[in-house]
């Protein structure tokens, strides 16, 4: 089993340099089958974050991991992940304050989706999204290769719980591509989630309608047992399926795991 307290070197992953926009950004890929962007929580590609990668790989999938921010595998000090989503916060790949704006990298995550949809095949990929990148799934819903979204505590903007971190008229495309293909967005948080909290699930709701499936779990399924960064800097319920997730049959957080990975499969399977 792997020790989750100690970096992973992620030497089952192949690590591709990949260009895309004339952007060129480290992506960990490994499996078969359709292919599923797997985008990393603030600090950066954890072990948790690996070990949700491998859970997807195993369900029969190409998993795409991009190295976004902060050490590949690496379990970071609690001074070390702050300086990451300082950094971060400050880059002009993100918009981490502001409402109604989508962040810049995303246009280069819907290209790796037009990419990994022509190596793996299949009617399409899947996204998720976690914290800092909670959103980046929904606006990545403009690449048509995208067909399963998932939204894990969705976290921007940071500064206004009920703001929406993509722009008005591709959140309006976004809704009616839903509409027009009959596709869903998941969408999960905690209840006492104080960076994603109810506001912005209902601001969710309220612009894409039933075609948003927000699910909340409990605070008292929260695992405890969490890396220095989290103790320190997230001192509540927040990741839902990796550093708050209780690896034990029966749990909220593992039926959340489970409901993904269905999610993908019955969107991504030929058809």
């Amino acid at each position: 089993m792997q020790n989750l307290t100690q970096d992973d070197a992620l030497t089952d992953f192949e690590s591709r340099e990949i260009t895309l926009n004339d952007v060129a950004k480290k992506v960990f890929v490994s499996g078969c089958g359709p292919a599923v962007i797997v985008m990393t929580e603030m600090p950066g590609i954890s072990p948790h974050v690996a070990r949700f990668a491998r859970w997807v790989r195993e369900a029969g999938f190409t998993v795409y991991m991009p190295s976004l921010f902060g050490r590949d595998g690496a379990v970071p000090t609690a001074d070390e992940g702050a300086a990451v989503f300082q950094r971060v916060c400050v880059s002009a790949e993100f918009r981490a304050l502001a409402a109604n704006e989508s962040s810049p990298v995303t246009r280069w995550l819907m290209a790796l989706a037009r990419l990994a949809h022509a190596e793996c095949g299949g009617p399409g990929v899947g996204a998720i999204g976690m914290c800092f990148t909670g959103n980046f799934a929904l606006t990545m819903m403009l690449e048509p290769a995208v067909l399963a979204p998932v939204l894990s505590q969705p976290s921007l903007p940071l500064n206004e719980p009920a703001g929406l971190e993509i722009a008005p008229d591709e959140l309006r495309a976004v809704k009616e591509r839903l509409d027009r293909e009959n596709l869903t967005v998941l969408a999960y948080r905690f209840a006492g989630d104080r960076i994603c909290r109810a506001e912005r699930f209902a601001a969710y709701t309220k612009a894409l309608g039933d075609r948003f499936i927000g699910k909340t779990l409990p605070d008292d399924a929260a695992n405890g047992d969490v890396s220095p960064f989290f103790a320190k800097h997230v001192p509540y319920p927040h990741s839902v399926v990796t550093q708050h997730l209780i690896d034990e049959a029966g749990q909220p957080t593992m039926a959340a795991r489970d409901e993904i990975l269905a999610f993908f499969a019955a969107r991504l399977s030929p058809r």
